[in-house]
Order: C-alpha cells, then sequence, then structure tokens
C-alpha cells in the first residue's frame, strides 16, 4: 500500500520547494537551518508512511540527533504548515508532509496502527453546502476514523 501517492512527494522538485520554504521559515524567525533539522526533513520527505517522533529519533540516533531537536524540528514544520499531525488511537501523534497536496482524510487501525488516506469528494460537498446555508465560515476541518482495517479484521476470525 501506498500512503503518500506520487501526486504529491513523487513530483519532480517538489523536496526542494519544501526545502526551500523550510529555510525562508528559519531566516524570517531569525533562526540558523541546522544540519540535524535537515536530516530530519529529509526522513519526513523519504518517507513513506506517517511516522511518530520516537520513530524518527529511533532511525536519527546513530547521527546524533536527540529527541528534543526532532520535537523541536516538527513543532517548526507544523508552525510553517509543511507537516500535519494525525493523532492515533493512542492519542501519540503522527506526521506526514502536507504542503502541496489535496485534502485528504484518515483511516486508522485501532489494532495495527495502520492509516490510510481518503478522499471523499461527496461528503466535501456536503459540508461545503451545509456550511453555506448556516452562514459558517470554515476555516478547516479533519476527518479520522477509527476501526479495524481489511487484514486485522482477518486476523481475528
Amino acid at each position: 500500500m501506498v500512503f503518500f501517492p506520487t501526486w504529491a512527494a513523487g513530483r519532480p522538485g517538489y523536496a526542494d520547494r519544501i526545502r526551500q520554504l523550510f529555510r525562508e521559515h528559519h531566516v524570517s524567525k531569525g533562526l540558523r537551518m541546522t544540519q540535524q533539522r535537515n536530516v530530519i526533513l529529509d526522513y519526513l520527505l523519504a518517507a513513506d508512511h506517517h511516522v511518530d517522533m520516537d520513530e524518527i529519533y529511533g532511525a536519527l540516533k546513530s547521527q546524533g540527533i536527540g529527541k528534543v531537536t526532532v520535537f523541536r524540528a516538527l513543532k517548526m514544520l507544523e508552525e510553517c504548515k509543511l507537516v500535519d499531525r494525525v493523532t492515533t488511537m493512542n492519542g501519540k501523534p503522527r506526521f506526514e508532509v502536507k504542503h502541496e497536496r489535496p485534502h485528504h482524510d484518515h483511516l486508522i487501525c485501532i489494532q495495527c496502527g495502520t492509516i490510510r488516506e481518503i478522499q471523499w469528494p461527496e461528503i466535501e460537498r456536503i459540508q461545503e453546502r451545509t456550511c453555506k446555508q448556516l452562514g459558517f465560515a470554515s476555516m478547516f476541518h479533519r476527518h479520522e476514523i477509527f476501526g479495524r482495517c481489511a487484514d486485522c479484521q482477518r486476523k481475528t476470525i
């Protein structure tokens, strides 16, 4: 299963644009773009699934990257809207690069933790119509549906 389709991360120049935006964020805040932050961003850009902080730390600690550095880098990436968090059943956040990606929602397996991205144009139209009817100015929304994936359902039978 591919979590990050090629229409996003696989497009030519995508990773370079993300890196440039992250650098610009640092400059705007008067911060130094460190090699450690670059390595963390590269890890996220290469991920083929939603990753958590411990996974990033575990993969990068041999390169001298600490847990606090990972935490701060993720916070910065969220602040500049390059990364978004998906909250799992146990409340532990996982992260995905979201810049230039179409809106999508998530199906989250409570047994194995798999997160599957999904788009529902019909539901989006209903939400837009309802907001318009109620005079509600929607800023954003997210749908996270928790259940058991097909593989886990087969294992429990």
